[in-house]
C-alpha cells in the first residue's frame, strides 16, 4: 500500500496529513473560516491537500473526518453548523474528481472512536464504545471489529439520547437530550444559571464567564455547587450510557473530550448511577473504562484507518 492522506475539518480548523508506512507525518493547518474576501472552504481545502500531496508518490485514498450530518455512503455533507455553504455538499465527489484517488468520509466523532481502536485506548477490543464530552457530546461504536454506520450513515449520535424527555433544550432543538445536560457547555450553563437565577452561593460568581474546567476547579477545591452541578451531569451520563451498554454490549467504553478531565466530582456519581440504571449487572462483567490515548490526531488516525479499510475491500 502507498500513502494515505487523511483530513479532519473542525470547526475553526482544517488538518491534513500524510499516512505512510505505519507513520503519521506532521499535519498541516488552514484555517476553515476566514474573511469574506478569501477562498471558500472547500477550495482553501483543496489547496491543503495539493500542498501535502507527495510528488511523484502515490496516494492510494483520502479519508475525511467532518461533522455532521452527513452521509458516509454517499459522500455528502448533508449539513454542518460552522460551515453554511456545505449543505448537500458532494464532498467526496468533488475531492474524486480533482485528485484522481477514492475518498472516503464520516462523522468525526465516529472517526475518533476508528482511531481510538486502532491506534489508541481501544487496542485489543472489537467491540468499543467512544463518548467525548466537550462543547457537545460526539460518540461512536465499533462492533465486533467494524465502525456501526447504519442504514443512513448516521449511527453513533449518541449525544442526541434522550434521558429527559421535560429536560434542557438542547441544541438540535429537542429536550433532554444528554448532551443538554452533560456536555461541557450544559455543565457551566447550569452552574451560571444556578447562580444568577437561583441565587446560589458559589466561589464561580465572582467570576465573568464560566467555563466546564472552572466547574470541575471549584468542585475540586470544595465547592457545593460545582459539585452539585458534576454529580447532576454525572448521574444523567449514567443513565445515558446504561442504555448504550443494553445496545451494543460493548469490551470497553472510552472517555475523551476536556469535560472528561473532570474527575471522581463527575465519574464517582457515573459509575454509581451506572451500576443503578444498567439492566443486568453482566454488562458490567470485565468492562473496561479509559480515557481517550490519541488527542487531536484522533480523528486523523481514524480518517486514515478508513481509507485503508476503503482500499483493502476494494
Amino acid at each position: 500500500m502507498g500513502q494515505i492522506l487523511a483530513i479532519d475539518i473542525g470547526g475553526t480548523q482544517i488538518r491534513a496529513a500524510l499516512f505512510e508506512r505505519g507513520s503519521l507525518k506532521p499535519a498541516r493547518v488552514e484555517r476553515t473560516r476566514t474573511e469574506a474576501s478569501k477562498p471558500g472552504v472547500y477550495d482553501r481545502l483543496e489547496a491543503l491537500v495539493a500542498s501535502i500531496w507527495p510528488e511523484g508518490g502515490q496516494v492510494d485514498a483520502i479519508g475525511i473526518a467532518s461533522p455532521g450530518p452527513l452521509d458516509p455512503h454517499t459522500g455528502v455533507i448533508i449539513a454542518t453548523p460552522n460551515i453554511k455553504e456545505w449543505r448537500n455538499f458532494p464532498l467526496t465527489g468533488k475531492l474524486k474528481a480533482r485528485f484522481g484517488v477514492p475518498v472516503v468520509l464520516d462523522n468525526d466523532a465516529n472517526l475518533a472512536c476508528l482511531g481510538e481502536w486502532q491506534f489508541g485506548a481501544g487496542q485489543g477490543h472489537q467491540d468499543v464504545l467512544y463518548l467525548t464530552i466537550s462543547t457537545g457530546i460526539g460518540g461512536g461504536v465499533v462492533s465486533n471489529g467494524r465502525l456501526v454506520q447504519g442504514y443512513h450513515g448516521l449511527a453513533g449520535e449518541l449525544g442526541h439520547t434522550t434521558v429527559w424527555p421535560d429536560g434542557p433544550l438542547c441544541g438540535c432543538g429537542k429536550r433532554g437530550h444528554i448532551e443538554a445536560i452533560a456536555s461541557g457547555t450544559a455543565i457551566a450553563r447550569y452552574a451560571r444559571e444556578q447562580i444568577q437565577d437561583g441565587g446560589r452561593p458559589s466561589s464561580l460568581a465572582s467570576l465573568a464567564t464560566i467555563t466546564s474546567r472552572d466547574v470541575s476547579d471549584a468542585a475540586a477545591a470544595g465547592d457545593l455547587l460545582a459539585i452539585e452541578t458534576l454529580a447532576r451531569a454525572g448521574r444523567y451520563l449514567g443513565v445515558a450510557v446504561a442504555n448504550f451498554l443494553a445496545a451494543f454490549d460493548p469490551s470497553i467504553v472510552i472517555f475523551g473530550g476536556g469535560a472528561s478531565n473532570s474527575g471522581p466530582a463527575l465519574f464517582d456519581p457515573f459509575h454509581a448511577s451506572l451500576r443503578e440504571n444498567i439492566f443486568d449487572p453482566t454488562y458490567l462483567t470485565n468492562l473496561t473504562f479509559a480515557r481517550a490515548a490519541l488527542g487531536d490526531d484522533a480523528g486523523l488516525l481514524g480518517a486514515q484507518t478508513l481509507a485503508a479499510m476503503a482500499v483493502t475491500q476494494k
